[in-house]
């Protein structure tokens, strides 16, 4: 299967492959403007009013199979070019996830690496953190420490903090040098770049406005799932030559019957295998 290649290439002027390879992230990059962060923003509002409440737990992962605007999202030609200067032209999405914190939330995500749990073969994965709110200090935005995706997987042990976000509540079980710490400030409709292997965390948000992030793990083709057999990805760009993961389909309209059903089956699938070490940081929130 081909998906054609763009030939905007504004990424590579930014000259920020060799700040990526040196730090372990990047930002911050224009992923969409401001007016279509806002639309984004606005679909999900909408969502979450018609159904009385935020969005469903279920919902947040994976979320690109759901909703076409959010599939749309994941093939946005300035982030496909940021991504294919990191990791070639042969793209596939291998999960999305709603990081959404609202106003003054206590909840928070301790330092940690994301490849603990996923089960993939290399780390070469590339978080595309997409901000449809500002994602402030105040706000409780991503922090990262700079060169740790230099390390191979560090131990983890597993807290007890009822405000941790992630699933298992696990933090890196080596000292972390907070003073060396960088935020990652972004306006809506930008994004930021952060490796696998990247110590990141995030604190409460104590703003008076929700910090809503869409991130998107982006692989290249010839990765493949070490845990399971059944594993799945969307092909946004370039040919899959490995067939490592059954390709999913692009959702015909928002929560279209058949779209939810292969939601379901698809996150089923891992949460059979992961357990409660689920992909995505958590249904709450992660960073």
């Amino acid at each position: 299967m081909q998906i054609p290649n763009s030939s905007n290439r504004s990424a590579d002027a930014l000259g920020f492959r060799d700040a990526y390879r040196a730090n372990g992230y990047f930002f911050p990059l224009r992923a969409v403007s401001e007016h279509e962060a806002a639309a984004y923003r606005g679909k999900l509002e909408e969502h979450e009013a018609a159904t009385g409440g935020p969005l469903r737990r279920e919902f947040r992962q994976k979320s690109h199979l759901l909703f076409t605007w959010l599939s749309e999202l994941t093939r946005k030609p300035a982030i496909l070019d940021a991504v294919e200067q990191l990791l070639g032209p042969d793209l596939l999405v291998w999960q999305t996830a709603f990081f959404i914190k609202e106003a003054h939330d206590p909840g928070m995500v301790t330092w940690h690496q994301d490849s603990t749990y996923w089960g993939l073969s290399e780390p070469e994965v590339v978080t595309a953190w997409v901000a449809l709110s500002p994602s402030t200090s105040e706000s409780g935005c991503v922090r990262v420490i700079p060169g740790t995706h230099r390390s191979d997987q560090v131990s983890h042990v597993e807290s007890a903090n009822p405000n941790n976000l992630l699933t298992r509540g696990q933090e890196i079980a080596v000292d972390v040098d907070e003073s060396h710490a960088v935020s990652m400030l972004l306006r809506p409709g930008e994004m930021s770049l952060h490796h696998i292997r990247t110590f990141h965390n995030s604190e409460p948000n104590r703003s008076n406005d929700r910090r809503i992030g869409f991130a998107i793990r982006y692989i290249p083709t010839r990765i493949r799932q070490t845990s399971f057999d059944a594993d799945t990805a969307t092909l946004v760009r370039g040919t899959d030559r490995f067939g490592h993961f059954e390709l999913e389909p692009a959702p015909r309209n928002d929560l279209a019957p058949d779209a939810v059903r292969y939601h379901t089956d698809v996150t089923s699938r891992r949460s059979r295998m992961y357990g409660r070490t689920s992909p995505a940081a958590d249904e709450r929130g992660g960073t």
